[in-house]
């Protein structure tokens, strides 16, 4: 794909993108299709599936070299780096604070970024997919929300290869979970067609609809990855929520059992010991000497 026009781009993206884009192309094959989705001018919302912690550098080379420079959603913890936080604020990325009454700041700044007709990218997952296989997971409303209160369209965006230089949640350490920077790996990006969200628009943002948007845009993702890996996907996708319910049951289902069985083991060693206890008479004393008769 030929690189699009960066004539846009400041100081400090292009600052980012020569200290990074050297050791990508050291590092990654690149194999990428679908500019031709990415609106040439105005807002739009990207949503992308998250397989390893290398691919948001991925995704950003395909996204910087098309000319439409992204605005990350991405986690407060980050901006606290020394360094790298002060590339992700010159560079416009939006901090997000999970859990806290800041949340919405980055929602709104969201929204204010794609009303000004800039690109929004969106992990709609949250986290990393937990899928055993990788495939992509229920997803948050987020992205969701911001296509259908803006009107702008939602790209989809499945990526593959990142996983095989950093493994989801590697840590270092020897086996399948090590950095593993050679030999080069061929990374995959894929833009598709914006998501039809027609359907939804014009209505309430109620739970039901919010879900609904969400999973086509997952269902999009989805499919763009099962044509890159040449796979079909689970027809259940994995539910994050869901398995986390299943494991505290499991969890409080396996602790009733020990209890219960520390309860029976605590009664038969009693039993046992009962058992052992050999109560004797006492014996019968001899009559003193000189007793009437």
């Amino acid at each position: 794909m030929a690189r699009r026009s960066q004539s846009g781009y400041g100081f400090w993206y292009r600052l980012t993108a020569v200290l990074a884009k050297p050791p990508l192309v050291l590092l990654t094959k690149r194999e990428w299709r679908g500019w031709e989705h990415l609106p040439a001018e105005g807002g739009f919302v990207v949503a992308v599936n998250h397989i390893s912690y290398f691919d948001p550098l991925t995704y950003a080379h395909f996204q910087y070299n098309s000319g439409r420079p992204p605005r990350f959603l991405a986690k407060s913890g980050l901006f606290a780096i020394p360094f790298v936080g002060m590339m992700l604020r010159n560079t416009g990325q939006i901090p997000v604070f999970r859990e806290s009454t800041d949340a919405a700041h980055a929602f709104r700044a969201a929204l204010a970024a794609a009303e000004r007709g800039e690109c929004v990218a969106v992990y709609p997952e949250g986290t990393l997919t937990r899928d055993p296989d990788l495939w992509p997971m229920t997803g948050k409303s987020g992205a969701a929300r911001i296509a259908l209160m803006t009107g702008v369209p939602v790209i989809p965006v499945a990526q593959w290869g990142a996983q095989e230089i950093v493994p989801p949640y590697a840590k270092g350490g020897r086996g399948n979970r090590r950095f593993r920077p050679f030999p080069r790996h061929r990374v995959t990006v894929v833009a598709g067609p914006p998501v039809d969200l027609s359907r939804h628009q014009g209505k309430d943002l109620t739970a039901e609809v919010l879900r609904d948007a969400t999973e086509d845009i997952m269902a999009a993702i989805t499919a763009l990855l099962e044509e890159l890996r040449g796979e079909k996907a689970p027809a259940v996708r994995f539910d994050l929520r869901r398995s986390a319910r299943q494991r505290r049951a499991e969890r409080a289902a396996e602790a009733a059992v020990d209890a219960a069985s520390g309860k029976a083991a605590m009664a038969e060693a009693v039993a046992e010991a009962a058992a052992e206890v050999t109560v004797e008479e006492p014996a019968a004393e001899p009559a003193a000497e000189g007793t009437a008769k």
